[in-house]
């Protein structure tokens, strides 16, 4: 897919959606996923969830840049 294209799939997905919580994947949900790394987890009210990987494969989990000053990055977790 082009870029137009992947972006009228995303927007489909994500505009209009309310964030209920976030939190970070369990260290044993990690593990099942074969990753170091765990990421934060951001549920929607209606039950979807999206959270970050290090690269479209899902080899590890990935962290978050943000346009806040005070919080530029929302770091990975590193599990044992």
């Amino acid at each position: 897919m082009k870029i137009k294209e992947w972006e009228k799939e995303i927007s489909e997905f994500l505009v209009g959606k309310t964030i209920k919580k976030i939190e970070y994947l369990t260290e044993q949900e990690a593990n099942e996923c074969g990753w170091n790394k765990i990421p934060l987890v951001i549920i929607f009210t209606d039950g979807s969830y999206i959270f970050p990987m290090a690269d479209d494969e899902g080899n590890n989990g990935g962290a978050i840049a943000t346009s806040s000053k005070e919080l530029p990055t929302i770091p990975v977790m590193w599990g044992n």
